[in-house]
Parts: structure tokens; C-alpha cells; sequence
């Protein structure tokens, strides 16, 4: 069979563009009309109607082979494979006889568990998109004479429009994986990030099975080599707090965990830059130049990005290769981390600024994977709202979290990793009362658990959260360590404690069959009188 001329898919395409080079891409794109350049030479591409993931849109084709292993719900959605099929031919049908670009990678750092992946793009600009997001071939690969044979085929074209119920699905914009073709059909939407999401989707899949913890999280390591991973939902700091002056970022969004230590899925990070500062967030300010793309970014007449422009969407996005980072480690691997940080905005203030967790608490937190939403982010919210995405990226967690956190505690029995649950929200009061944490602090507290100068802290135990909070920490005033003290109203404190508590109890019931251990590592739901004010 070859893989060369895609006739494997059935595409016989007039021409086929095969691994362009980046410069290629952008030009191909310009002269096609998919986009323009900025100041600094990056491709701004408009996406249409789709401006994020469309998830009501994201099926899996219900095969006897992973059928007892999705955990199938409002988040996997099933499809039939004779839905697939003729969306399918219809897909194909319509790239016949249209230029397509290729793009022949991995995702995976190492090499064991890494997975081969062709990207057929109807659009060069998501031909780019696939070059710098995912793993490419080295040099020496390139240049044996081995034909590249992909373990999955993703074909993406935004052009091609499906009929909604008449084709079998909810609308013109689908993401289909199909695990026994090992395929991923992308049509009807032009955000480049369902090509990143959805084989992240399948790595998540692929990976338990060989004993790898896949994980929705970023990473970087110190000199001395330690390692230190951060899991968090959009808006807690993952991306600012992973970019340390003196760390190198291993990546941003999707690694793998293995016997041997941690390795980044991607070549690339795809960051959001709604407001981004040049100050505050230099590295990704400076990484946009030729060679990014920028999704959604309103330019001005001299064609410099206004971030502050949210007009087309507040989900703006630039795609851009690691090595536009200086800071990185550049194999994208590192050793078996010695701390994980949870992140989380809570809104309601009731949460500690830092508190340590027992494996048990770490595997309760990770599968509710709480953060708030705040008012006005999404139409109707007019207050803040407790947000639970289990394993801190449900979307594209394809099997039940459960099978995920158990991952996770044997990671943290077998390496003795040190777990902290980090409030980047509010302290003092809830939204709109209290004050967001000083970052200085957060810094502070992040580093002071990454270099271990929390181990012999004293602990006290939360009343309500049942998470222990340390007494004092290194550049971090004692009296915000314990969230009540900066309330005036310590009822009030409790009432809003009590509130979120058993926010947490009515998410975890969802979840079936987990050890009492974990369950009962949750907040505990208690009256007010059994609270101390403190």
C-alpha cells in the first residue's frame, strides 16, 4: 500500500503539496486568500463561523472494539460507521479533485510511545497549523528512503459543509474519530485547534492501555533537573506559571507520563492571546513573528495585532514552534516530576492560596477539576459560577476519569510526588468583594513547593476542605495562608465555604464505584457551629 500519493484514502487529488516548508505554507496561503501577514510576518487567518471547538460537533464512530471502553455521554458522543461512511465518501468526493497539502509527523517526544500522523489539509494555512503544533521528522528520518507510514490519518476541510440531520449529525461542522480506520474527519470548521484537540483525544485513548498517564497539563524543569507539571482549567495561570525565567519549559498543554519520566505530545504550543501583555507574558509576545499563526487577530492599519480586541472572538490564538521560545527543553522530555500543582481561580474566595493534598485528595481533586467562571465571560453569567471539568480537560478524556486518576495515584505512590492544590482567585471576599491574589504571591507559593521548602511546614488541616494548609510560606505573608483571616464577615466565609463544599458533593456523585478513600477525601459538609473563626 502507499502512503504517498494518498490513495490509501481514496483521494486522488490533482496536486498534492508534501511537506512544505513553512515559508511555502504562508505563501500559498497569501496567494489562496486564507490570510495576511502581520508586522512581524506572522499569518493572520480569519476562521468564519468557528471561532473554538464546536464539542456537540466532536463524535466517535461506536466500533465493538473501544465500545466498552469510551465513557459515552454529552462528552463522546457516538456516531454509526454508516454515518461515518457516507460522510466520508462525501468528504472525499469533494477534496477529489482539489490541491490538498500534507504534512507527515508525530506526537509524542519519545520515541516509544510516540504516534505517526499525516495531516491531509484542504488549507495551507492548516497545513502550517499541523507543522508547527505537531512533532516533526528529524533530518536523518527525512533522509531514508523508508516511506513515511502514518498510524493515523487526519483530513481536514473547512470547505466542505455537511447537512446537518440529513446527514446524520447536528450541524455543517463535524469531528469525527474512527478508531478502527484510524482516521479523523474534520469538515465545516476552520479552527485549527480541532485538529490538535482531536488527536490529543486519541493519545488520551491509546496511552492507558500501555501504561502511559496522559495528561492535560504544562511542564518545565530546573537545573537540577526536577521536574514540575501544572494541570488547570482556562484562566488559572497554567501558561504564566509554567514560564519560569528559571525553568525550561518542557511544554504547555499535553504530555505524557511514563515509567521513564514525562515527555511533551507536541512540537508547538497553541496560546491564547486575548490581552496578552508584553511585559507579563514575553515569551509568547516575542514567539509571534514568521511562522505563527495567528487565528482571529484583529490587525490596525499598519497591520500590528491589537490583543486587546476581542470583536471576532475573546478565543484569539497563536500557534507557534517551541523554538520560538528560548527558554525550552529542547528534546521536550524530562524525569519523573517531583511536584504536580493543581490550578484553580476560585471566585467565591473560600479556597486556600496553597494547601497540600494526600494521594487520596489529589485523586478526588483531579477527577472534579474545579474553577470558576466569572460574570460576564459567557452570556447570562451574573455571578460567579463553580465549573468542574474532570482530570482538568474532560473534553477530550475519552475513557472515565477514573481510569485516569488511577493513573495518577500510582504515579504519586511509585515517585513520591508531592501534590499542591495552588488558588489563583480571589481571597478576601468573593468576586466583586475581595481582590484577585497578588501573582507575586502565587510566584512565591509555586516556587517555595517546587524547590521543597514546604516539606517541613507545619500543616493545618481546612475544617470544610479537609486540605492541609501550611502555616507560612517563603515571600508569602502568614496571614493570607489561611483564607478566613482576610474575610470581615468570618460567617459569611463559612456560608460561601459550605456553598462550594457541596458544590464539590453533588459533582463527585457523578462519578460511580470510586474507593471510599477518595470519596471521603472531599470537602465535608458540616454546620456552621462545627466551623472555627480563627
Amino acid at each position: 500500500m502507499s502512503f504517498k500519493d494518498l490513495s490509501y484514502i481514496n483521494l486522488k487529488s490533482n496536486k498534492i503539496y508534501d511537506n512544505l516548508s513553512e515559508a511555502e505554507l504562508v505563501e500559498h496561503a497569501i496567494l489562496k486568500g486564507e490570510g495576511i501577514l502581520s508586522e512581524k510576518g506572522a499569518l493572520v487567518v480569519n476562521t468564519g463561523k468557528y471561532t473554538g471547538r464546536s464539542p456537540k460537533d466532536r463524535f466517535i464512530v461506536r466500533q465493538d472494539s473501544i465500545d466498552k471502553s469510551i465513557n459515552w455521554g454529552d462528552v463522546n458522543l457516538p456516531i454509526s460507521e454508516e454515518i461515518y461512511d457516507k460522510l466520508y465518501d462525501k468528504m472525499i468526493n469533494y477534496l477529489q479533485h482539489k490541491e490538498v497539502y500534507v504534512f507527515d509527523g508525530f506526537i509524542g517526544a519519545e520515541e516509544k510511545y510516540r504516534l505517526s500522523v499525516k495531516a491531509v489539509s484542504e488549507y495551507a494555512s492548516q497545513a502550517l497549523f499541523a507543522n508547527q503544533l505537531f512533532r516533526r521528522r528529524k533530518a536523518e528520518e527525512k533522509k531514508e528512503d523508508k516511506e513515511f507510514v502514518p498510524e493515523f490519518t487526519i483530513i481536514s476541510a473547512p470547505g466542505f459543509k455537511a447537512e446537518g440531520k440529513k446527514d446524520g449529525i447536528n450541524s455543517e461542522a463535524f469531528i469525527i474519530i474512527n478508531f478502527d480506520k484510524k482516521i479523523v474527519l474534520i469538515g465545516g470548521t476552520q479552527y485549527a485547534g480541532e485538529i490538535k484537540k482531536s488527536m490529543f483525544s486519541v493519545m488520551n485513548f491509546l496511552l492507558p492501555a500501555k501504561g502511559v498517564f496522559p495528561m492535560h497539563c504544562s511542564a518545565n524543569v530546573g537545573e537540577d533537573d526536577d521536574v514540575a507539571i501544572f494541570f488547570g482549567l482556562s484562566g488559572t495561570g497554567k501558561t504564566t506559571l509554567s514560564a519560569d525565567p528559571n525553568r525550561r519549559l518542557i511544554g504547555d498543554d499535553e504530555h505524557g507520563w511514563w515509567e521513564g519520566g514525562v515527555f511533551n505530545f507536541e512540537g508547538g504550543c497553541y496560546a491564547k492571546t486575548i490581552n496578552l501583555d508584553k511585559e507579563k507574558e514575553k515569551d509568547i509576545y516575542n514567539a509571534i513573528r514568521f511562522g505563527t499563526l495567528l487565528e482571529n487577530v484583529v490587525l490596525d492599519d499598519k497591520r500590528v495585532p491589537d490583543y486587546d480586541d476581542g470583536s471576532l472572538t475573546e478565543n484569539t490564538r497563536a500557534a507557534y514552534p517551541l523554538y520560538h521560545i528560548d527558554n525550552i527543553k529542547t528534546d521536550g522530555k524530562g524525569e519523573n516530576p517531583s511536584t504536580v500543582i493543581f490550578l484553580t481561580a476560585d471566585a467565591f474566595g473560600v479556597l486556600p492560596p496553597i494547601a497540600k493534598l494526600s494521594k487520596e485528595a489529589a485523586m478526588y481533586h483531579f477527577m472534579s477539576g474545579y474553577t470558576s467562571k466569572l460574570a460576564g465571560t459567557e452570556r447570562g453569567i451574573k455571578e460567579p459560577q463553580a465549573t468542574f471539568s474532570a482530570c482538568f480537560g474532560e473534553p477530550f478524556m475519552l475513557m472515565n476519569p477514573s481510569v485516569y486518576a488511577e493513573l495518577l495515584g500510582e504515579k504519586i505512590d511509585k515517585h513520591h510526588t508531592d501534590v499542591y492544590l495552588i488558588n489563583t482567585g480571589w481571597i478576601g471576599g468573593g468576586y466583586g468583594v475581595g481582590k484577585r491574589i497578588n501573582l507575586s504571591y502565587t510566584r512565591a507559593m509555586v516556587t517555595a513547593a517546587i524547590e521543597g521548602k514546604l516539606k517541613d511546614a507545619k500543616w493545618t488541616e481546612h475544617p470544610i476542605f479537609k486540605i492541609m494548609i501550611p502555616s507560612e510560606c517563603e515571600g508569602v505573608p502568614s496571614e493570607v495562608l489561611n483564607p478566613m483571616n482576610l474575610w470581615e464577615d468570618k460567617e459569611q466565609y463559612t456560608v460561601k465555604a459550605l456553598e462550594l463544599a457541596q458544590k464539590f458533593n453533588d459533582n463527585f456523585k457523578k462519578f460511580k464505584n470510586v474507593p471510599e478513600a477518595i470519596a471521603m477525601a472531599g470537602p465535608k459538609v458540616i454546620g456552621k457551629s462545627s466551623v472555627t473563626h480563627k
